[in-house]
């Protein structure tokens, strides 16, 4: 009874405002104003019935009670009940697009929900959105309607239980999200019908579907995933995160992408039983693959001499990378300094004496790094196989693990030095007979050196004798009873008596 005087109260404010034109109920909610015993009314109301939604609020907003009392008087009357003085059984705003929106937004209204409303109907309305949520603040209502309209998203199921006297419950013909299967408990309180196109009910046919798809999906989503891994790890770990990757390990995909799947385009040399490639890894860095053809041992055994090699650190020797070793291919990855041979630089740009000269000290070098650090590696120090760097130094670009031969490798250095210093059509007429060129270039030596020198150098009489003592050590290198009494260091030390000041580069 409560709230029916305090909508007597508001009629006849409504009277004496508006003796003649209905005021719409935003005027009202601007123009109106408590009366001066609003507040002696509402603490009457509450002491007479205490259950009313606006007795337990403390402290009261006697603003926000006054506005309830105006929007509950507006909507008595739009839902045409009966007698708004002596009741307000039920909101009925049914096919009333226009003004049911603006009901809504009355949060306050909703707040203080007369207890006596039963009914609540907003059918028809296309309304949009969400659930209109704060409707079940009526928690006493048995009947909400909310059928025909364009309503979306998540039922509140948690906070539509709570409304526990709700008999009749329709969502019909709406956008809602289907709900889960473990909470279709909830609608056997009500009639199916009333669900009707809602989007609400489960559809136990799609389930089926969705189940088989599972049935069938998982297990290939597991495949591909697994598929995924084992490329990433096995074919191309250079897509793995870099904390990941082993970076001295190469793949075969990983060789082919970068040098475009091997082409002619890249391969930038050929020799016996291996072939030379440029290539571009993922990260942009430039290198130079050399993949051999007789597989060069068992598996275990290269890999443990490509584990020594990318220990190697000297300027004169090329860095390597890294290798590749499985049951189709062999390689080692090693940086990139471009395709100059010291053959090609011989042959073709004709350098003086003092480069030949810097070139046999920087090999010579290496040799030593290589003796005193890694003695059970070899090199192969033929002039087309040693590199140049564009500074002109020297580099030493092909290995083999186990070969620690001393006599073997200082005869490769009189070899190597006797062909930096003489004529190159001379060695062309031995065709590959060492010990032939050897002995003619002896037989040459001292007095018939200009026979076999190469004129290109234009040697002055200081750069002549220079030549002459360099060969002589060339030849004493070569001698294969002679180089079984030397050491590397030896050599070297005699190698930098004959121009020291060349030697502090």
């Amino acid at each position: 009874m409560a709230s029916i005087l305090i909508t007597c109260l508001l009629l006849m404010f409504i009277a004496y405002f508006e003796p003649t034109l209905p005021a719409t109920v935003i005027e009202d909610l601007a123009n109106l104003h408590p009366p001066s015993n609003f507040n002696t009314t509402i603490v009457s109301n509450c002491l007479k019935n205490p259950s009313l939604r606006y007795c337990g609020s403390s402290p009261m907003d006697l603003d926000a009670i006054f506005k309830f009392t105006i929007v509950a008087s507006h909507l008595c009357n739009e839902s045409k009940n009966p007698n708004c003085v002596e009741s307000f059984p039920k909101i009925d705003l049914r096919n009333r697009p226009k003004i049911t929106p603006l009901y809504l937004s009355f949060t306050f209204f909703w707040k203080y929900c007369p207890i006596t409303i039963l009914s609540i109907d907003l059918s028809n309305n296309s309304l949009k959105g969400t659930f209109p949520i704060d409707v079940l603040f009526c928690t006493q209502t048995h009947v909400l309607d909310l059928s025909h309209n364009g309503l979306s998203g998540d039922v509140p199921i948690q906070r539509l239980s709570s409304v526990t006297n709700l008999t009749i419950l329709n969502l019909s013909y709406n956008h809602f999200s289907e709900i889960k299967i473990s909470d279709s408990w909830f609608f056997k309180r009500f009639n199916s019908s009333c669900f009707f196109n809602s989007g609400i009910l489960p559809s136990h046919g799609r389930y089926k579907i969705k189940a088989v798809m599972l049935l069938l999906g998982f297990p290939l989503v597991v495949i591909f995933t697994l598929g995924g891994l084992w490329w990433l790890c096995f074919r191309r770990p250079d897509f793995l995160p870099r904390v990941l990757q082993n970076k001295r390990k190469f793949t075969t995909a990983m060789l082919k992408a970068a040098t475009d799947g091997f082409s002619k385009k890249n391969m930038v040399g050929k020799g016996d039983g291996f072939v030379m490639y440029r290539g571009i890894l993922r990260d942009g860095t430039q290198v130079r693959i050399e993949i051999y053809s007789n597989n060069r041992g068992n598996h275990r055994e290269y890999v443990e001499e490509c584990k020594v090699l990318v220990q190697l650190r000297h300027r004169n020797l090329v860095k390597v990378y890294g290798w590749c070793s499985n049951r189709n291919i062999r390689a080692l990855v090693t940086e990139w300094i471009g395709r100059v041979s010291v053959e090609t630089w011989l042959s073709e740009s004709a350098p003086c004496w003092k480069h030949r000269y810097k070139v046999l000290v920087g090999v010579l070098k290496a040799m030593c790094y290589l003796q005193e650090q890694w003695p059970e590696i070899g090199c192969d120090i033929k002039t087309s196989s040693l590199l140049l760097h564009e500074n002109g130094d020297p580099l030493i670009a092909r290995f083999r693990v186990g070969e620690n031969s001393t006599p073997k490798k200082i005869h490769r250095f009189g070899i190597l030095v006797l062909e930096m210093m003489t004529d190159q059509t001379l060695q062309e007429e031995f065709n590959g007979d060492e010990t032939g060129f050897v002995e003619y270039v002896k037989m040459l030596y001292p007095r018939k050196l200009q026979k076999v020198i190469d004129e290109r150098m234009k040697l002055t009489e200081n750069t002549f004798d220079e030549t002459r003592q360099t060969i002589c050590i060339g030849l004493i290198c070569a001698d294969h009873q002679t180089c079984q009494q030397l050491s590397i260091g030896q050599i070297y030390n005699m190698i930098i008596k004959v121009h020291p000041r060349t030697n502090t580069y």
